[in-house]
């Protein structure tokens, strides 16, 4: 089931799918059956061990005899039983609560695995209609949403399940006129929880939705800073936040308002059923009906059996918002989960090998949305060795033709061949390992500049990585950092500037010997001076292999073999540099206008 961004949000006022929810978390339970069955033997043990006590303090209550004498003797034994098995009970409900704990944190971490690795195999626009905090809140709040529920709720259940039912037969044994009290409160109870959530669960649902969407915004506010500060819309951004922040609150609020009311609701029925019961037991205690007498001790027991019997459905309606509240966190794990991944490569497909570098695009038709065609009839050829310059004005469509070459997405209409191969017939990974990729915007993860350059291309030495720094005129700044090539780089490197993070990612481009080669707006974020530098540099590293750059900047493109300018998904010309000049067309005005301030 593929949701955008439109149904993602439509899903806070929607009811939770439990069928869906149930089937899948039965899956990540089915691995751990003999643990939850020895933690259900445990628990019952447990809990039934807790049952025999109020029939003991019944026992040792009507042993008191004011007029014959007490025996004491027979008191004190009922009262060691009673330690004794109350220490049991803890003891076995200890285990049984580490048992559910070892589950959910096994579960815990085979969810946040299994997510992870998912997301890895998501098409790309998956990720293009999300935003980065919401996935991430799936990988942290809802998982372990999730688990606390799994370590702490479904106990409270079992335990509560367990204890009510005990409970019933105990007091059948002990006074089933009396049980018939709660002919009248049990319903009334299950009434009121069954009404409350019925409410509460899209009310949980959309308490996740709007935490997904503030993360998201403060992601994104964090990492445009900088930007927000130069435009002085810092007073924007706060009052955004506050919207959404307040839209969390209200989700929050409303959530807990409902999750939370049903608790004092059933609690007052429990205690309505035990006023009823102690009345009822003194009057047959004083007037036996139908032969029926009641004990002192009778009468203790069946009020702390009722006890027992009420409190686990008060304790049951008390977390049933957390209960909910779980089940709509489990629903966005596992909707992520059934995302589909990116299509299977063809029965026929290939691994591309041998690669020589020559390029067909025939008619190739695209568009990202229904009804809106970003390319319409495009058509390239690039043979092997040689350099091609894409440009046009923003929005033409260069980035959608590296986009299909990668196979991000795949076309339409038309075709992409490489060497001859039509690349819907080869795997995805040998079309992508055949591409090195520089984009505009750089990645760099939180480890040392080796590591960082070294990414991606399997085990290459020290050596190596100097040798291709050397090439790329970045050595001698890497060696004044304050570790060299050891130095740690933060977060997407934000303790170097942007134009070196872009330098470092070039060098790792250059390490990795591919035939062929994309850079999207490489030198962007470069000064002119270094421009030069890496345009020298990579002019022999581009020797041989196939290259195919989109630039905004026409100075870098001047000596490309071809040079295609775009116009709204059509080539509307092609050629050499000093050719397009000479025609005057679109693309010597684009180069004029470039220079004209000069």
């Amino acid at each position: 089931m593929r949701l955008n961004i439109h149904d993602t949000r439509a899903l806070g006022k929607r009811k939770v799918d439990k069928k869906f929810v149930l089937r899948h978390l039965f899956g990540y339970l089915k691995p751990h059956v003999l643990i939850l069955v020895g933690v259900f033997l445990l628990s019952v043990l447990g809990t039934v061990s807790s049952l025999v006590g109020p029939w003991l303090c019944g026992l040792a209550i009507d042993e008191i005899d004011p007029v014959g004498g007490t025996n004491f003797s027979r008191i004190g034994m009922f009262a060691g039983c009673l330690i004794a098995l109350y220490l049991v009970s803890a003891l076995l409900e200890y285990l049984s609560a580490i048992g559910m704990a070892y589950i959910s944190r096994r579960i815990v971490k085979k969810m946040r695995v299994d997510v992870f690795s998912h997301l890895a195999t998501l098409p790309v626009d998956f990720f293009e209609v999300r935003q980065a905090g919401d996935i991430i809140s799936v990988l942290s709040y809802d998982i372990d949403t999730v688990g606390e529920s799994l370590a702490n709720d479904v106990m409270i259940v079992l335990k509560s399940a367990v204890m009510i039912v005990g409970s019933l037969v105990m007091m059948l044994l002990i006074a089933p006129l009396l049980v018939s009290v709660f002919a009248f409160t049990v319903p009334l109870s299950v009434f009121l929880t069954r009404f409350i959530v019925r409410r509460v669960q899209p009310l949980f649902r959309r308490r996740s939705q709007k935490l997904g969407e503030l993360n998201g915004f403060v992601e994104e506010m964090t990492a445009g800073q900088k930007t927000t500060r130069a435009y002085h819309c810092e007073d924007k951004i706060i009052a955004d936040f506050e919207v959404k922040n307040d839209e969390a609150i209200k989700a929050y609020a409303r959530a807990e308002y409902l999750g939370t009311i049903s608790g004092p609701c059933v609690n007052f029925v429990n205690n309505l059923s035990l006023t009823l019961i102690s009345v009822c037991g003194a009057l047959l205690y004083m007037h036996p009906i139908l032969g029926i007498e009641m004990t002192a001790g009778g009468i203790s027991s069946f009020v702390l059996y009722s006890r027992k019997f009420s409190g686990p459905i008060n304790e049951i309606a008390n977390i049933m918002g957390e209960f909910q509240s779980a089940i709509a966190a489990a629903e966005r794990v596992f909707r992520v989960l059934e995302e589909p991944s990116e299509p299977k490569d063809a029965e026929d497909a290939e691994t591309l090998e041998n690669v020589q570098g020559n390029v067909e695009i025939s008619h190739l038709g695209f568009g990202y949305i229904k009804d809106q065609t970003v390319l319409k009839d495009f058509s390239l050829s690039a043979k092997k060795g040689q350099v091609v310059a894409i440009v046009g004005h923003t929005g033409a469509g260069k980035t959608t033709i590296i986009n299909l070459l990668m196979r991000f997405y795949d076309p339409q209409r038309g075709k992409i061949t490489i060497d001859g191969k039509d690349i819907l017939h080869l795997t995805r990974s040998s079309v992508r390992g055949a591409f090195t990729m520089v984009l505009q915007d750089t990645w760099l993860f939180a480890g040392s500049v080796y590591e960082n350059i070294a990414y991606g291309n399997g085990d290459v030495s020290r050596e190596e990585v100097e040798a291709v720094c050397k090439a790329a005129k970045i050595h001698s700044f890497i060696e004044k950092l304050p570790q060299g090539y050891d130095t740690v780089l933060t977060d997407n490197a934000v303790n170097i500037s942007k134009g070196q993070r872009q330098l470092l990612s070039i060098a790792r481009a250059m390490l990795k010997d591919s035939p062929m080669l994309i850079l999207d707006e490489a030198t962007s974020n470069v000064d002119t001076r270094t421009e030069q530098i890496i345009q020298d540099a990579m002019t022999s590293l581009m020797k041989g292999k196939t290259c195919f750059i989109i630039a905004h900047r026409l100075s870098t493109i001047q000596n490309a073999d071809l040079i295609v300018v775009m116009r709204e998904g059509d080539v509307i010309e092609q050629g050499t540099h000093e050719s397009l000049l000479k025609k005057q067309g679109y693309y010597a005005k684009l180069y004029g206008s470039q220079f004209e301030s000069f």
